[in-house]
């Protein structure tokens, strides 16, 4: 909640509440408000430079090798690579004293170079999360959107259809699948995850179809003859982008960590291919002799996970209007300081002497409420009158 701050307001003689955020946004389109709000994250801003790092380093360091295309990288090692093996491949990357060294992160039983071969991993991880991502986004939204605007027959068979795909579970689907598709490539595997990962996004569009659907925005695209189509994509999945971007960046990470998942059981992307996943299911076996061939993919694994989930986090609180940052200690002395002494108000009204009442031709109230005086004879047994009340 934001403290309020008072400002003098001329036009009606008093003093107007504004409080600190609506001072910061004053002036500002919705656009550069998110993005006000989303710098001012601080582990979403580090996350988001720190997977920006890693995506690059990953698709600059051994190239890029896709349908044939192949672009080399600055690396002099490939991830298909086999070098003669040094000082029994033992990482060369060392803190103290600093040196990163022929192979920084070890080489396998067989001389395969591992940062080569990471980079190759998380090259694929990051394509499968991507494009199961975007599929499921799609997917998710066509759904969610046509169910919550036309409801009746058309939300009820969708909402069925997606009941029943909920009840499958995913690791399932994507075994079957993956040990079909696995062999065709990330980007084909990426496909077939995100084709059964749209149901949360689906139900979450269709709740939020259904709150903005009554709407009178809506309501007055139709009066103006707006058709179905133009009032879904145009007026009210606008409306809605905050709770889509959120859950797709959810649905990323939860993609990468299927992905994971289905490499290291071997229905994943297979050889000669790699990825994150895959990596940690070859080298399993060596973890008690080798473990760095173990370490490095499960760290960027790690890291890639809770980097998409700190920057869901911050484009949550940046499009939610109803997430407040309590301002701080010098937040609101600056804001007092603008805005400048709270003026004094004075009751100009004409005062009324009411410090004496008159009963008859005595005093009888003279300011004093605990202490007053009843000229009224008391009449023993006499109950029809009550008590002096001295405010009468």
């Amino acid at each position: 909640m934001s403290t309020p701050t008072t400002q003098p307001d001329p036009a009606h003689g008093g003093t107007e509440e504004i409080s600190i955020e609506q001072k910061e946004t004053e002036g500002l389109s919705q656009g550069q408000i998110v993005r006000k709000r989303f710098f001012r994250h601080r582990a979403a801003l580090i996350s988001m430079v720190v997977l920006a790092l890693i995506v690059i380093m990953a698709f600059t360091s051994v190239g890029v090798n896709l349908w044939g295309l192949r672009i080399p990288g600055w690396w002099p090692y490939s991830w298909d690579q086999i070098p003669p093996k040094l000082n029994n491949g033992v990482p060369t990357l060392s803190i103290w004293p600093p040196q990163v060294g022929t192979h920084p992160f070890g080489q396998d039983e067989v001389g395969r170079d591992i940062f080569a071969v990471v980079m190759r991993g998380t090259q694929q991880s990051l394509m499968v999360m991507v494009i199961a991502g975007v599929v499921a986004t799609v997917i998710g939204v066509v759904i969610g959107a046509l169910a919550g605007f036309y409801r009746g027959a058309t939300d009820s068979v969708l909402m069925r259809f997606t009941d029943i795909i909920i009840t499958i579970p995913l690791i399932v689907i994507g075994s079957v699948l993956g040990n079909a598709f696995g062999s065709l490539g990330a980007a084909v595997l990426g496909v077939v995850i995100g084709i059964f990962a749209w149901t949360t996004m689906a139900r979450l569009v269709r709740g939020e179809f259904l709150t903005l659907r009554e709407r009178e925005f809506v309501d007055a695209a139709r009066v103006s003859g707006a058709r179905d189509r133009r009032i879904i994509f145009r007026h009210i999945l606008p409306n809605s982008v905050g709770v889509i971007v959120v859950n797709a960046t959810l649905l990323m990470a939860g993609a990468i960590l299927l992905e994971s998942t289905l490499s290291f059981l071997g229905f994943g992307v297979q050889s000669p291919d790699t990825s994150l996943g895959k990596i940690i299911s070859e080298n399993q076996a060596a973890f008690s002799t080798r473990p760095w061939l173990f370490w490095w993919p499960g760290i960027f694994i790690i890291i890639i996970t809770l980097c998409v989930n700190f920057i869901g986090d911050g484009l949550r609180d940046a499009f939610d209007p109803r997430q407040k940052k309590m301002p701080s200690e010098r937040a609101m002395a600056r804001a007092a300081r603008a805005s400048g002494p709270a003026p004094t108000v004075v009751d100009t009204t004409a005062g009324i002497d009411a410090r004496s009442v008159d009963v008859g031709i005595e005093t009888a109230y003279t300011g004093d409420v605990t202490n007053y005086h009843d000229p009224r004879p008391e009449t023993p047994g006499d109950t029809r009158r009550g008590p002096l009340d001295p405010e009468r």
